[in-house]
């Protein structure tokens, strides 16, 4: 039998009064069936009181359209693919994508672009105290071992396995795009001029493009999602690693993890959520 376990917890950090974060995390767990998570972070910014409203709204949006998956369904549904949906299935070298995966992704895909149809929305309406406004959002959907990775911005989600901790997902910011051309180094890209400037979010624009990958998971893995908040602070991925492993709970490692973020300086509001799955035998009757 697989578990899944989520704890998360946002913090305005040392520097900020308003804490323009959110995050949200729901679990499905049954008996006769996979269990069902949703976690997301969000990183709202721009206008007065804007950030805030637009990751509100981000959240709201994406909760909302992804609702429909915690609720009982027909298991005689099918699955009808366009051309290019199989075509990408069918010619995935890696293995990782497979014809199950299409229905899934392709929801997330639709919840993010509801969601800044939203956030743009609310900037229309609003242009005296949400102009620029907008969202990153981070957002993984995991059902049993199969857990399926989106992101729009610069908030990130890591893989944490047997001690190593690895990125999933690519900023979209102007650094990311210079450390991928070679033209500065990742430490260099902390204090670059442009650092914390992003190429992609919710509301900036009409369209949105996000990247959605599905991932293999295993029993231990544990999925941390966070804004820039954690990670520009502490940027040791090994110190990252332990602080998970060595907490005696998630709700335990979240709260140090936010800790440590605010030691370093607390420069921006953090928000650290984590999932983690584990295999429990089943209880014979």
């Amino acid at each position: 039998m697989i578990h899944i376990e989520i704890a998360a917890w946002s913090d305005p950090g040392r520097e900020r009064p308003l804490n323009e974060d959110r995050v949200f995390y729901q679990v499905l767990q049954v008996s006769d069936a996979d269990p069902l998570a949703l976690c997301v972070v969000a990183d709202g910014m721009g206008g007065h009181l804007g950030g805030e409203v637009a990751s509100h709204w981000a959240i709201e949006t994406l909760k909302r359209e992804l609702s429909d998956l915690f609720l009982p369904t027909d298991p005689r549904q099918t699955v009808q693919m366009t051309g290019a949906e199989m075509r990408a299935v069918v010619s995935a070298s890696d293995g990782k994508a497979r014809p199950s995966d299409v229905a899934l992704m392709r929801l997330m895909r639709k919840a993010i672009e509801r969601a800044n149809q939203a956030v743009r929305q609310y900037t229309f309406h609003r242009p005296q105290e949400a102009m620029g406004a907008g969202s990153t959002a981070t957002m993984a959907l995991v059902k049993g071992t199969r857990a399926y990775v989106a992101n729009v911005g610069d908030s990130r989600t890591y893989l944490l396995r047997q001690g190593q901790l690895v990125q999933l997902t690519q900023d979209h910011s102007v650094v990311a795009e210079l450390v991928d051309a070679g033209r500065v180094t990742v430490e260099e890209s902390f204090s670059h001029p442009k650092a914390g400037l992003i190429t992609r979010c919710l509301g900036c624009l009409d369209q949105v493009e996000p990247d959605i990958e599905p991932f293999a998971l295993e029993p231990g893995d544990c999925l941390l999602l966070c804004s820039d908040g954690l990670w520009s602070m502490v940027r040791d991925l090994e110190t990252i690693a332990d602080t998970i492993d060595s907490a005696l709970t998630l709700d335990r490692a979240v709260r140090e993890l936010v800790d440590a973020a605010n030691r370093a300086g607390g420069q921006d509001n953090i928000s650290v959520a984590l999932l983690k799955i584990t295999s429990k035998p089943d209880i014979p009757i």
